[in-house]
């Protein structure tokens, strides 16, 4: 897989700030730089999203040299130039099939955000939307144009 591009890296950073504002105050947590999930049992199939996020956070010596096989809370992709359509859905579909409640695609060269849920239409938010958790995370809101935005102290909590 080649190396991701400086904009992938800033809005995983913006995403991963936002989310952390909302899920420490709550005891969760966020895992970030591809960590492995499986996504599927025989065959293995492993996926790493750019970032996952948990409501419940284990203790830290409950942590496995191993791959994820909780399930999370929300999984977040940030797409690169590289990536292709039918590849993406192929994705998306593997996480809402292993029961992951809530999904976004973030899109960087259209600046928007695709968001998938389990049992509930998919919808495209862009730049002047408002982005909230989906009655997957309680009282989360935020602008969509926040991901694409340095983080700063007065970024909006939840």
């Amino acid at each position: 897989m080649p190396s991701l591009s400086e904009i992938h890296g800033a809005i995983c950073w913006s995403v991963a700030h936002l989310l952390g504002r909302y899920f420490v105050p709550r005891s969760g947590y966020l895992l970030t730089n591809d960590t492995g999930l499986i996504v599927k049992r025989r065959p293995d199939t492993v996926r790493g999203p750019d970032l996952m996020a948990f409501l419940e956070r284990p203790a830290s010596e409950d942590l496995k040299f191993a791959f994820v096989e909780r399930i999370p809370t929300l999984v977040v992709e940030v797409l690169s130039p590289s990536d292709r359509l039918g590849k993406t859905i192929t994705r998306i579909n593997q996480y809402l099939k292993r029961g992951i409640p809530l999904v976004w695609v973030i899109d960087p060269e259209d600046r928007n955000v695709l968001v998938y849920s389990q049992n509930r239409e998919s919808k495209t938010l862009d730049e002047t939307d408002d982005l909230n958790g989906d009655g997957v995370l309680p009282d989360f809101q935020c602008k969509v144009s926040d991901f694409f935005a340095w983080p700063t102290t007065d970024t909006p909590r939840d």
